[in-house]
């Protein structure tokens, strides 16, 4: 595991920290020095309880709240060089058995893979969505709007959060959310860093569009499973109500700057993604049978 690298981005969840760091050193004995958390000016106890609790394990404390993107990017320079894979974790995540050691040797066999996610789990142990399909204008007025309410815009999310999918088969996605990632360095340095122009929300998916648009692929990889204390506050609101809610303001802000840089550029993996329409209809009951 000498060449696995581990970032966590924390903002103002002590506790939640606290756990992610006990299960990944239970899972993962000897794993301290390669660990780095980035403390993304949360001005809370964070830094006090990791200078107490985990003096071994390296803290780089922001001056201000650079976003999401930007914190990634700062683990990534600081990054030691025989590092191979680097592993981005937010503080909510809780690590089960060798869920890392089994990502990596996915990784080390398929060279061309860029990005692999886990299979999340809720806290009761349920599936969470963690891989998506590339997004449309029509799904966030879909979820941000009484349009969601009808069965055709039920149907175009569920398939967005790739519902339809079997979260126990090894697959391609489009990309993978952003709570856990391992990513190879080498591909980093071929595409480049996370764009730092979205404070919050779409830089993950905006990364796994240019691994794509590079040659290199994103993988779901539900062999290593993880619990995830998910909580989508800009998810939860729609209408009038997103406006009044600052995370949900922030995810429309970043949608607005996502939809104009890529407009007019084709999404990669629409070759795939006719190939399901097509399955679908050829395999779709006739009524008049």
């Amino acid at each position: 595991m000498n060449n696995l690298f581990i970032v966590i981005i924390n903002y103002k969840t002590p506790a939640l920290l606290r756990q992610c760091l006990d299960s990944i050193l239970e899972n993962n004995p000897g794993m301290e020095k390669r660990i780095l958390v980035i403390d993304n000016f949360s001005q809370d106890e964070s830094f006090a309880m990791m200078q107490k609790d985990f003096p071994e394990i390296k803290i780089l404390a922001s001056q201000y709240n650079s976003g999401f993107g930007a914190a990634i990017n700062w683990g990534i320079n600081n990054a030691p060089n025989k590092a191979k894979y680097l592993v981005f974790l937010n503080p909510d995540i809780i690590m089960r058995g060798n869920a890392l050691e089994k990502m990596r040797d996915f990784m080390e066999k398929r060279p061309e893979v860029a990005l692999i996610g886990p299979k999340l789990l809720n806290p009761d142990l349920s599936v969470q969505s963690s891989c998506r399909r590339f997004i449309t204008p029509k799904l966030i007025l879909y979820r941000r709007t009484f349009l969601g309410r009808f069965g055709f815009a039920k149907k175009a999310l569920q398939k967005f959060l790739m519902e339809d999918i079997n979260h126990k088969k090894i697959q391609e996605v489009d990309w993978i959310f952003g709570a856990c990632m391992m990513v190879r360095l080498a591909a980093i340095r071929d595409v480049g860093l996370m764009d730092e122009r979205y404070f919050l929300y779409f830089e993950d998916m905006d990364w796994c569009r240019r691994f794509w648009e590079k040659g290199w692929k994103v993988y779901y990889y539900p062999e290593a499973e993880m619990i995830h204390y998910h909580r989508r506050d800009s998810a939860a609101e729609s209408g009038f109500s997103a406006l009044f809610n600052h995370a949900a303001r922030i995810h429309i802000r970043s949608a607005v700057k996502y939809f104009i840089k890529y407009f007019g550029v084709p999404k990669p993996r629409q070759e795939v993604f006719k190939k399901e329409i097509l399955k679908q209809r050829v395999f779709r009951p006739s009524s008049f049978l």
